[in-house]
């Protein structure tokens, strides 16, 4: 039998890793009603946190071994540059391990340095790790069919060995620097024309703005608020929504960030929908409390009759729902509830859902295919390479618009801003401007 001291550190990770997991299934199926609100919010983040970390450790001793070790064993090893190389290894990865937990020690109004640089690290970190494995697999496959493997000289197979590394960080480093100017953009506007079903012909050409996924936080503050607002008011919106993962923190510590959401001032008002961020806060009560002071509405599994401004005869029905995380999480009070979501709302007049997740959006169609029109968001478009597949694989609908049966559309936004690593490779943030067409 083998005792855990003679198990390799990544085994040892992952064992660790897994013990976090279970204490947070533990904690959400038996703690949730036990604990203090603020109590079980730390848990629930200092969990994350260290189930993220335990996994990357994995991913740590590997980028370590292929980036140190590897060249401990040759010539470069007596190098004068070696020792500030180990060094700056050693900063990348404590800094990739430090980011999540600039969660519960570092927000406020404007970013710090330290958020901006760990989460940095952390998408470069995931770029490296992409290429390390890619590379070496080209390499595995390479040797498996040249039948080589074996015969190669000890000085090709040491040059080789080394190139792997050296091609994986330069290619880390290039493209850690496109997505960080790529996500310091000014959203992109993107104006989308949707044809609803029943929806009255005097409220043709009706302009809804969408926000999604601006992830207040430790590396989103005021001023790119600020300035998503500005671009917002100079759209001139009828109606203004934002659907879900608006933060990353509780109400009471980045409030100020919060503020120029006050300056939205859409003639048909400005609504709200929960995302899974909301709920990772375990704040939802006090931001539904501080949005509704800004005259932004919730709606928490509700709807409201949108009426046309030339006619008091004529609406259409906006729904939301609470995003589906909250059946997850146990979160008390809060779920993804369609029935009420819909009541009163009939197939006589148009019906447009928010709901934060495109699963969610899939659901909704199989209950009530007489909605008309879905807007969620949620996958950031993948938001950076390499996680784009995954995002794209792992959701119903990825990015864009998209039809489903006779009637029926769902939009789906990449995000407005970013979460955490603020990079953006192979998608592009955005505001979207949906113009709504009567039949």
């Amino acid at each position: 039998m083998i005792s855990f001291k003679q198990l390799p550190l990544e085994a040892k990770a992952a064992v660790a890793a897994g013990v976090v997991f279970f204490s947070m299934m533990l904690s959400r199926s038996y703690l949730a009603e036990q604990l203090e609100l603020r109590t079980r919010r730390w848990l629930l983040r200092l969990q994350m946190a260290l189930f993220a970390n335990a996994l990357m450790l994995i991913g740590s001793l590997h980028v370590w071994r292929s980036t140190v070790t590897t060249f401990s064993r040759s010539s470069a090893a007596s190098s004068f540059c070696f020792m500030p190389w180990k060094i700056a290894v050693f900063m990348f990865l404590a800094l990739a391990h430090s980011s999540f937990f600039t969660l519960l020690f570092l927000v406020a109004e404007e970013p710090y340095f330290f958020s901006l640089a760990a989460y940095t690290c952390l998408g470069a970190y995931i770029i490296l790790i992409f290429f390390l494995f890619t590379l070496g697999s080209v390499e595995q496959a390479y040797k498996f069919l040249a039948g080589r493997g074996a015969k190669a000289g000890t000085g090709t197979k040491n040059s080789r060995t080394a190139m792997k590394p050296v091609l994986a960080v330069m290619l880390t480093v290039v493209l850690t620097v496109v997505g960080l100017l790529n996500a310091s953009q000014p959203p992109t506007v993107n104006s989308v024309e949707v044809p609803v079903h029943k929806l009255p012909s005097t409220m043709n050409n009706l302009k809804v703005v969408l926000l999604s996924d601006i992830h207040l936080g430790p590396t989103v503050g005021k001023t790119k608020l600020a300035m998503i607002v500005r671009m917002v008011k100079a759209l001139k919106p009828d109606i203004t929504v934002i659907v879900g993962d608006l933060t990353d923190s509780e109400a009471e510590i980045i409030r100020p960030a919060v503020e120029p959401l006050g300056e939205l001032n859409s003639p048909l008002g400005t609504y709200f929908v929960t995302g899974n961020h909301e709920y990772y806060t375990s704040d939802v009560s006090n931001w539904f409390e501080l949005l509704k002071s800004f005259n932004i509405r919730p709606l928490h599994n509700e709807n409201v009759k949108i009426v046309s401004p030339k006619s008091t005869d004529d609406w259409f029905c906006l729904a939301g729902v609470d995003d589906i995380e909250a059946d997850v999480l146990r979160y008390s009070g809060h779920g993804m509830d369609l029935k009420k979501a819909l009541r009163d709302c009939s197939s006589e007049h148009a019906i447009v859902l928010l709901a934060h997740q495109p699963i969610a959006a899939k659901w909704a169609l199989q209950e009530r295919p007489d909605i008309n029109l879905i807007l969620s968001g949620h996958t950031h478009g993948g938001q950076m390479f390499p996680l784009n597949a995954g995002a794209y694989f792992l959701n119903p609908f990825f990015v864009g618009l998209y039809k489903v049966g006779q009637n029926t559309f769902v939009y789906v936004s990449p995000g407005t801003m970013y979460f955490g690593i603020p990079m953006r490779l192979g998608s592009r943030a955005e505001i979207t401007e949906i113009i709504l067409r009567s039949p």
